[in-house]
């Protein structure tokens, strides 16, 4: 009695196998993006992979060296390190109080337009966004008008009352407070918009369950809308974080960095030692420290902000 042989193995599993069926499949996908994918090569990934080379490299007119980790000693320990470390502290500052109003800004204005109408809601969402979409060089230059120590807006309404001008933009010990007045004091219009669409969305059953089990108005808000509004809250604080750490343009138009520093930002650093002092390694490797405190960030935030909810 003869035996029946095994019928041979097929390659439908192996890894050729399932790129040829890709291929085929999704050719004509592939063909279509190739012009994106060659420019997102060409001008944002091979810039970004030869910046991060050049952070470990000593740029010159003639040429480069490989420096290894130099650039970093400078930062952290060298002759700068102190300036390094002061303008760490102003982002650190600067962001940490900027997405804390902002997120509680928009939450609250987004609460208190949730019942208009949805004509009155387009109009404030519009209104509140306006801001949002105009140049920041605009806006600094009219921050600055009203900063003015001698005919400023603000030193008007303190005329008013009584009180001596304040110094706002010139004064090292409150010229950053002032920048971050400037930014504050600005509602987003993203998180208005972005709030007050997840609030629309929420369920109306939920509202009436509490409402029903004697539940007043502050803590429906407290336990309902801000818990189910938590995957918002976690976009919107990566978003305004990566922003707050990136601020350059507010900073160099008001202040240009000074008095004395005082206002000097991480961003502001790595463009005056790129431009200024023409230190491109340096510099780059400020770039990668800073990409590296943002990632860790925002990795804490996914970390304990992430939530399952879903409505």
């Amino acid at each position: 009695m003869t035996m029946a042989k095994n019928p041979p193995p097929t390659n439908q599993h192996s890894l050729g196998y399932r790129l040829r069926r890709g291929w085929h499949r999704h050719k004509w996908s592939y063909f279509f993006i190739a012009p994106s994918m060659f420019f997102f090569f060409i001008f944002l990934l091979y810039p970004v992979l030869q910046a991060f080379l050049l952070a470990f490299q000593q740029w010159a007119l003639r040429g480069s060296k490989w420096v290894g980790l130099k650039n970093f000693q400078d930062i952290f320990f060298g002759l700068s390190s102190k300036l390094f470390w002061e303008t760490m502290q102003h982002t650190v500052l600067y962001a940490v109080v900027v997405v804390v109003v902002w997120i509680s800004a928009a939450l609250v204005v987004a609460g208190l337009l949730q019942p208009l109408g949805h004509r009155l809601q387009a109009l404030f969402r519009g209104a509140f966004y306006l801001p949002y979409v105009t140049s920041i060089v605009i806006i600094s230059l009219v921050w600055i008008w009203i900063f003015n120590p001698d005919y400023g807006f603000f030193n008007w309404l303190l005329g008013l009352v009584g009180l001596e001008p304040v110094r706002w933009l010139v004064d090292p010990k409150i010229a950053l407070w002032s920048v971050i007045l400037s930014t504050v004091l600005i509602i987003p219009g993203s998180g208005v918009v972005m709030y007050s669409a997840a609030i629309g969305a929420i369920p109306k059953d939920l509202y009436e369950a509490a409402e029903v089990e004697g539940a007043n108005a502050l803590q429906r808000w407290l336990h309902i809308t801000i818990p189910l509004l938590q995957p918002t809250t976690l976009y919107l604080t990566v978003i305004y974080t990566i922003a707050a750490f990136q601020v350059f343009d507010r900073v160099y138009v008001m202040t240009a960095g000074g008095p004395i520093n005082a206002t000097t930002t991480i961003v502001q650093l790595i463009y005056a030692t790129a431009f200024s002092d023409f230190n491109f390694g340096k510099a780059s490797a400020e770039a990668l420290v800073l990409f590296v405190i943002i990632a860790v960030i925002s990795v804490f935030q996914f970390r304990f902000l992430s939530t399952e909810v879903e409505y």
